[in-house]
C-alpha cells in the first residue's frame, strides 16, 4: 500500500473517531470557554482575553500575561487545565487509534 492510501485510511479513521467522541469533545470545549468567561468576568478581562486565557491555560502553555488573582478564579483555572488535558488526551487517543488501524490495513 502506498503512502497516499495510508494517509487516506488514517484521515478516514480520524474522522470516524472524531464523529464518535464529538459530544464529549464539544462539552469539554464548551466548558473551557464557559469557565474562561467566568474567570474573565470576575477578573475584569474582556471576552477576547478570557477566551485566550482559557485556551492558553487549557493547552497548558500558560504564558503568564494573564493571571487570575482570587482564590475562586485560580481554582476555576485548575479545572480549565484539567479539561484541556482531557481534550488533548482524547485527540491523541483518536489519532493513535486511527494510525494503528491504517497501518494494520497496510500489513494486510
Amino acid at each position: 500500500m502506498d503512502s497516499r492510501t495510508l494517509r487516506r485510511h488514517f484521515v478516514a479513521g480520524l474522522l470516524t473517531g472524531l464523529r464518535v467522541v464529538w459530544p464529549i469533545l464539544s462539552v469539554l470545549l464548551g466548558l473551557i470557554i464557559a469557565l474562561g468567561l467566568v474567570v474573565g468576568l470576575i477578573e475584569g478581562w474582556s471576552v477576547h482575553e478570557s477566551i485566550y486565557f482559557a485556551f492558553v491555560s487549557g493547552l497548558t502553555i500558560g504564558y503568564g500575561d494573564l493571571a487570575p488573582k482570587s482564590l475562586l478564579t485560580r481554582v476555576l483555572s485548575i479545572v480549565i487545565g484539567v479539561c484541556g488535558v482531557l481534550v488533548t488526551a482524547l485527540l491523541a487517543a483518536i489519532a493513535v487509534r486511527a494510525l494503528t488501524a491504517a497501518t494494520d490495513r497496510n500489513e494486510e
